[in-house]
């Protein structure tokens, strides 16, 4: 570690300069450990010994304007390892971020601020995306560094040529996801996305060894990343390593050897600056280790003027790049496409589809109704990139003239994931999160639990992002009950601001398709059958019921004694059971509920099931349902994992039948 005299030799106004990078890198570490001391927890222990790397990249290469956050060519910055928030933070307040003001770095990880403990997107300009959940990030970089690459192919370099840059520590590696994203990421060859690896050896329990021995350098070499290892304290070999790395025709990993708590005289390089305040006299031993003399909170004026002059860097740039943008032949498409509006031709377009769809009026698994929406979705909406977990023959998830995105093809709009549910998933939030993408992608719904992660982080952060899920129920089958997602409609309903679609037939998956499209503040997951279902709408309607979230789809000849309330698959069985009480004199309306979410209120059920028995059917478990049944009605569903046999023996074998439904109804009318 470098003596407090090193450490204080004068500085120079030449921000590339070893002695002025590291007295600013400095100010990044007493920002964050003054503001974890105040907050009284935190994570000190990575700003302080990612300080030095950040500086060199935001004062040497990182392409940004804090004047203009979201300027669309900027380099994108990622901070997949969250816990260290503080390091954002502080550089954002340096470089000028106007709303990161010294008082919200004081507000550190309280109600109200934008200094959460972890970065949260939306509520913070400059983040990028919500971090927090280790390899997330690394995994989000890889989504926006392949929507670079596609939009350039598609606009040109004048209005899309920018890096992603990663920080990510050795927890993110470990983590599962990075393998996904890593191995993608090399695949396709985004030789704009360079990782900086906080190679520090430290997890919360202690030294990495406790718990992994992977050389990180020969995973990533594998798959087709340039690595290279420097000092993280040494600004010139670092900057040299990001130099090259920005050259590269691969992706590349930067590993970055590091002191966690750098400067901290007894704690620097153990697990107890990972995640807890340094303590009154660790700080002030910090300060006199690192020759800091400055007040807590308090900054220079000399060098808030040099990190200042850092951030006015990027003025230059983007200034030429709005010239740019202003005479390119591309600028009108290219602001649709990063608006993420959608014009009233799809409306029209869909419209037609349905009219067509009630014409026709044939059985159809509602995956391939889906098909035949993306049909006239996919060139409606130049914005929709789509895709599958190695299932796009089960998921149709691709359309007559895709072509496939690859290292090769980056104007492709079909991305092969291969079985990478969850880096699927992270990269898909990437690229909603960078703009000019509309992205979605298929697995089995009951791999949504490999997703799960992705999916709640881009509920969290409000994106748009669509997750087309098949094979929704018992229906599929012989497959058995590792692949029949009993619980996990359930499940997903429960998650805040995601929109889980279950269509019953093909004009309800147009509908739907049309509102996750429409929807631009939270993802959506359309649940889409194996099996054949009838056409349940079969009246033109100019209205997108399906907005509704519940709506009456076959109505009482006279007053209802009895509301049939289902969703997918089950508006059917619904539809037959109504059939029956009819036979036995019991008038009986259904109601198809695609969308619970969509529902405005409880009242909503109530004013269109009014004063009758109501029942639900649903072929997964019934939680939830009781809200729109009420304490005199009922709910048929399963209470068991499911089972391997044919779907019309499955559904009799576990009673989700209209003879169940009927039964139900008329002992709940006695």
């Amino acid at each position: 570690m470098t003596s407090k005299q090193d450490e204080k030799a004068p500085m120079t106004g030449d921000l590339t300069d070893p002695k002025t990078q590291r007295e600013m890198a400095n100010a990044i570490r007493f920002l964050s450990v003054d503001a974890v001391e105040k907050a009284k927890c935190g994570h000190p222990g990575m700003p302080m010994g990612m300080a030095d790397v950040a500086t060199v990249l935001f004062t040497r290469f990182l392409k940004f304007d804090p004047q203009n956050p979201d300027w669309a060519d900027r380099d994108r910055f990622v901070l997949s390892a969250g816990h260290g928030s503080m390091l954002l933070y502080s550089l954002l307040h340096l470089t000028g971020y106007e709303t990161m003001t010294m008082e919200q770095i004081k507000n550190f990880r309280q109600l109200g601020s934008i200094t959460a403990g972890h970065p949260e997107y939306g509520h913070t300009p400059g983040v990028e995306t919500t971090t927090g959940p280790l390899g997330q990030g690394l995994a989000n970089a890889a989504g926006m560094a392949l929507a670079e690459r596609h939009l350039n192919a598609r606009f040109g370099d004048g209005l899309v040529d920018h890096f992603t840059y990663t920080i990510a520590g050795d927890g993110c590696l470990m983590e599962g996801v990075s393998q996904e994203a890593l191995s993608m990421a090399g695949h396709l060859k985004l030789s704009k996305l360079i990782v900086l690896w906080d190679d520090n050896n430290i997890t919360i329990d202690g030294s990495v060894d406790l718990s992994d021995s992977t050389d990180q350098m020969a995973r990533f070499k594998a798959s087709g990343w340039d690595v290279v290892r420097v000092d993280g304290h040494d600004t010139e070999a670092v900057a040299g390593a990001i130099a090259a790395a920005r050259e590269s025709d691969k992706p590349s990993l930067i590993a970055c050897k590091t002191i966690i708590g750098y400067g901290a005289p007894t704690k620097a390089g153990t697990s107890a600056t990972h995640g807890a305040a340094l303590g009154a006299e660790e700080v002030a031993g910090t300060r006199e280790q690192l020759g800091w003399t400055s007040a807590p909170f308090e900054i220079p004026a000399d060098l808030l003027g040099l990190w200042r002059t850092a951030g006015a860097r990027g003025t230059a740039d983007r200034e030429a790049w709005e010239a740019r943008h202003k005479v390119d032949p591309q600028h009108a498409a290219f602001d649709i496409a990063m608006s993420g509006e959608l014009t009233s031709e799809l409306s029209a377009r869909l419209g037609d589809h349905k009219a067509r769809l009630i014409e026709d009026a044939k059985p159809t698994a509602t995956r391939k109704s889906s098909a035949a929406a993306l049909e006239v979705i996919n060139n409606a909406v130049m914005e929709t990139v789509g895709g599958s977990a190695d299932l796009t023959g089960s998921n149709n998830t691709d359309w007559s003239d895709a072509k496939v995105l690859d290292a090769d093809n980056y104007d492709g709009r079909f991305i092969h994931y291969g079985i990478r549910e969850h880096g699927m998933a992270a990269a898909m939030n990437g690229m909603a999160l960078h703009g000019g993408i509309i992205p979605y992608s298929g697995t089995f719904l009951v791999f949504t639990d490999y997703c799960r992660p992705s999916i709640r982080l881009s509920a969290l952060m409000g994106i748009r992002v669509i997750y087309v899920m098949t094979h929704d129920s018992i229906g599929l089958g012989e497959d058995g009950p590792t692949h029949q997602p009993v619980e996990h409609v359930a499940s997903l309903r429960a998650m805040p601001n995601l929109a889980v679609f279950r269509p019953a037939d093909a004009v309800e998956v147009a509908e739907s398709w049309e509102l996750a499209l429409r929807r631009t503040d939270g993802p959506s997951v359309i649940a889409l059958t194996r099996q054949n279902l009838p056409l349940v709408r079969t009246t033109q309607s100019e209205d997108n019921l399906t907005a509704q979230g519940a709506y009456e789809v076959s109505p009482a000849k006279g007053k209802a004694q009895v509301t049939l309330m289902a969703s997918g698959s089950e508006v059917e069985v619904a539809m037959d059971a109504q059939d029956l009480l009819l036979k036995d004199g019991i008038e009986t309306r259904v109601l198809s509920v695609p969308c619970w979410e969509l529902i405005d209120g409880e009242n909503a059920i109530n004013d269109l099931a009014d004063g009758t028995v109501r029942i639900a059917v649903e072929a997964g478990v019934g939680m939830g349902w009781e809200r729109f049944t009420g304490q005199n009605g009922g709910i048929v569903a399963m209470s068991s994992f499911g089972a391997s046999a044919p779907a019309k023996d499955l559904y009799k074998h576990f009673g989700i039948t209209a003879e169940a439904v009927a039964k139900m109804a008329k002992n709940k009318l006695k």
